[in-house]
This record gives C-alpha cells, sequence and structure tokens, in this order.
C-alpha cells in the first residue's frame, strides 16, 4: 500500500490530494481561484501566484486531515507535485512546498508532468480500462490526441498548431461577452441556441491528426462585425459545433486506426456538455469502449498528480531533490 500526497498548483487552482495505490482517492481538496480572475477576463500569473502562497498550507491540511492521516511516516509514502507545464510562478509554489514535505518527513519526492496527471485521470475512475486507448485531451492550453499503450507508455498522435480548444472557447466567450472562463458559459448559453444558424469552418476537417482553432475563433469575429444583431446564443452554439465535430472525428479516425479498444476524454474541455454526447454516440456507433471522466477529473486537481505518481514511482523511482519547475515541460 503506497499512499502520495500530491499538490498541484500549475494555473488558478490550487489543490491537493491523498491517493492510495495510485486508484483510491482518499481525499480530494481544490480551491479555485476563478473569482479573482474573472474581473480581468482571464488568469493573471502574479496574482495565482501570490493566492497559492496562501491557500496551499490549509489545502494540504485539510486533504490530510479528511485522509484520516496525520502527516508523519508511515502515514505519508511519497510527495508529489505538478513540475510542469504550467505558470513558472504558481509552479514554484508547489514544487518548493512539495520538496519541502518530503524532506520533513522523509519520503520520496516525485515530479509529475500536468499533462501525464490528465491522463492518469482515468484510470482512478475506471482501474480496469483495458489497453490499447486513444485519449482526446483538451484543455486551456493543449488539444492532442494521444495512443495510449498503458500507464506511461504514450504516444503523439496529433495536436494544435496555433490555439488549444479551451483558449479558442475563452477568446469566444470574451468576443461574446460571457466573461471569464469561458468554456462553462458557452456551454450553458449554447444550450438556448441553433448550432445551425451561424455558418462557420471546420478547420483542418478530414486532414490528418492536427488540429487549429485560431481560424475559428476569426471567423466567429468577422460573422459578429458584419452581423452585430446575431443572437449570442446562436453564435456560441454554432462556435461550439464546430469545435466538436472536429475533435470528435479525429478522434474517431485515430481511435480506429490504431484499433484502439476504447476512447477516453481528459482536460478541461472534457467536462463540455456537447463533446461528452458527441463522444458517447461515436463510441457507441464505432464499436468502441468510452470512458467519459466525471466533471471533478476533467478539471485541474491534485488526485490525477497522485495518481500518475504511483506509475511514476514504479517505473522511475523517486524525481532528484534538485528537480525544478519547468513551465514548458514536454511529456513528447
Amino acid at each position: 500500500m503506497t499512499r502520495i500526497l500530491a499538490i498541484e498548483t500549475s494555473c488558478d487552482e490550487t489543490a491537493a490530494a491523498v491517493v492510495e495505490d495510485g486508484t483510491r482517492i482518499l481525499s480530494s481538496v481544490v480551491s479555485s481561484q476563478v473569482d479573482l480572475h474573472a474581473r480581468y477576463g482571464g488568469v493573471v500569473p502574479e496574482l495565482a501566484g501570490r493566492a497559492h502562497l496562501e491557500l496551499l498550507t490549509p489545502v494540504v491540511a485539510q486533504a490530510l486531515i479528511e485522509a484520516g492521516v496525520d502527516g508523519r511516516r508511515p502515514g505519508i509514502d511519497a510527495v508529489a507535485v505538478t513540475a510542469g507545464p504550467g505558470l513558472i510562478g504558481a509552479l514554484l509554489v508547489g514544487v518548493s512546498a512539495a520538496k519541502a514535505y518530503s524532506l520533513a518527513w522523509r519520503v520520496p519526492f516525485v515530479a509529475v508532468n500536468h499533462l501525464e496527471g490528465h491522463l492518469a485521470a482515468a484510470f482512478i475512475e475506471e482501474p480496469h480500462l483495458e489497453p490499447p486507448l486513444l485519449v482526446l485531451l483538451v484543455s486551456g492550453g493543449h488539444t492532442m490526441l494521444v495512443a495510449m499503450a498503458g500507464p506511461g507508455r504514450y504516444e503523439l498522435l496529433g495536436q494544435t498548431i496555433d490555439d488549444a480548444a479551451g483558449e479558442a472557447f475563452d477568446k469566444v466567450a470574451r468576443l461574446l461577452g460571457l466573461g471569464y472562463p469561458g468554456g462553462p458559459a458557452i456551454d450553458a448559453i449554447a444550450m438556448e441556441g441553433d448550432p445551425k444558424s451561424v455558418t462557420l469552418p471546420r478547420p483542418l476537417w478530414g486532414e490528418g491528426y492536427d488540429f487549429s482553432f485560431s481560424g475559428l475563433k476569426t471567423a466567429v469575429m468577422t460573422v459578429l462585425r458584419k452581423q452585430p444583431d446575431l443572437h449570442p446564443a446562436d453564435v456560441a452554439a454554432s462556435f461550439q459545433e464546430a469545435v466538436v465535430d472536429v475533435l470528435v472525428d479525429k478522434a474517431r479516425r485515430a481511435a480506429l486506426d490504431i484499433g484502439a479498444k476504447g476512447l477516453c476524454l481528459a482536460g478541461g474541455v472534457a467536462a463540455n456538455s456537447l463533446l461528452r454526447e458527441r463522444a458517447l454516440d461515436v463510441c457507441i456507433e464505432s464499436g468502441l469502449s468510452a470512458f467519459i471522466p466525471s466533471r471533478g477529473m476533467c478539471t485541474d486537481n491534485a488526485a490525477m498528480i497522485g495518481a500518475a505518481a504511483f506509475w511514476r514511482l514504479d517505473q522511475s523511482g523517486p524525481s532528484p531533490l534538485d528537480t525544478g519547475a519547468d513551465p514548458n515541460l514536454r511529456l513528447f
């Protein structure tokens, strides 16, 4: 039995969790900074870092209490943290704290790639997923198609060449005056709109596995300039439909091409209602198993970091204590 205290501070969520053997969540605490950044229309890096400094200690304390752990060895067997990618100031807060806990408790330190955390999240809720799997990882900073042969065994099939899908959602929400965060706002208002009311392009439709959403955002901007009286719900619904069409089509083709047994969604945009519905539909049509994570496992959390750390410990052992935060850390 291995209990890992995991810390996640890569962006605007201060999170801590205690995870046992990579799949059992003993506690998961997330303190959101959405209200702090909403007035600015996006995450302000310096404010995020300061908030993490204030919030991390009480968040970790709450996670330990909820897990029934007193924080002393053998209560915790390792300490894991997101080392990147993310905002450098925010990452440094988490990495520094994790090293301090590791040294104080004399337990291994494990640096985790944030993206690997999202890939590991599927196995928390469904430990018996049978690879090979195709994972559609869609967030504010990344849009990727990943072939997963098993824990720690990945191949990048395609990714965005410009804006990530989540970034496009935020930018279009800003154009429509819907506020921040844009993804949930568009998801909500799109339910009232007609997705066929505005004709928008499907970038790189049917062309390989890479994505491009910058042109789609520009197309929305052009439509709004020419037709300022369009109802925001119709524009939001049409935009969301275009994004989901591309995401699901490429995921379906990639899954079938690699002989995947199932399709998994991961990342913050995986909480989108239309994407979840369409992914499930295409899996049923194509004879694929579908894994649609709970919304809590889509957004940033520390439980997924604990799950990934369990893999890392098993495959690579502890990380050196001189491992630093890397805002551009790559998984591939």
